[in-house]
């Protein structure tokens, strides 16, 4: 059985055992790392993706971070005052050994699970009764996050600070207009 896998920007026909130079991953050597974007299993009863399989997966071992051949660019314009220009490069490539092709039942829940993670964990502070505070004009996203991790996340919270309590907030400088603009947001 054989497998079209895409990564890279490029196209692999791989086998189970087949050592593959790959463009450069992020993981380190003896990590098990698994290719979802596959086009195409062939073996038997063929299947072609539209535009790829749908739970089909590599699984491959990674073996070394390398570097590929040494590339020269030498360029030189003839004649009376020309010039010469050399240019070397050396790609940085991952050495993979394919371990074994799953026709069906790739798990791909984890990556879906730390995608949904975030999500939940923005849900929640909406749903515990807390305000945008971003509506408050000079409060970004960074500022609000400041915010909440001070405890303030409505705008009555806010609109209630005295004087002093702002000065004793250290995460964030609290301005006087947003105290008075959110006592116009809390009002409705």
């Amino acid at each position: 059985m054989f497998a079209v896998l895409k990564t890279g920007g490029k196209q692999y026909k791989v086998q189970a055992g087949d050592l593959l130079r790959v463009e450069k991953l992020a993981a380190d050597a003896g990590d098990t790392i698994q290719f979802d974007e596959i086009l195409m299993l062939g073996g038997d009863a063929p299947v072609v993706g539209s535009p790829l399989v749908d739970g089909a997966a590599v699984k491959a071992e990674v073996i070394d971070q390398i570097k590929g051949d040494k590339v020269i660019n030498f360029v030189k314009r003839r004649r009376k005052h020309s010039s010469k220009r050399t240019v070397g490069h050396r790609q940085k490539l991952t050495l993979v050994k394919i371990t074994e092709i799953l026709a069906s039942g790739a798990t791909k829940a984890a990556p879906a699970a730390k995608k949904a993670a975030p999500a939940a964990k923005a849900e929640a502070p909406a749903a515990a009764g807390s305000d945008d505070l971003t509506q408050l004009t000079g409060v970004g996203p960074a500022a609000a996050k400041k915010l909440n991790d001070a405890g303030l996340t409505s705008f009555a919270q806010i609109a209630a600070l005295s004087a002093d309590e702002i000065a004793a907030i250290d995460a964030v400088k609290v301005k006087p207009e947003w105290v008075a603009q959110a006592a116009e947001l809390a009002k409705g």
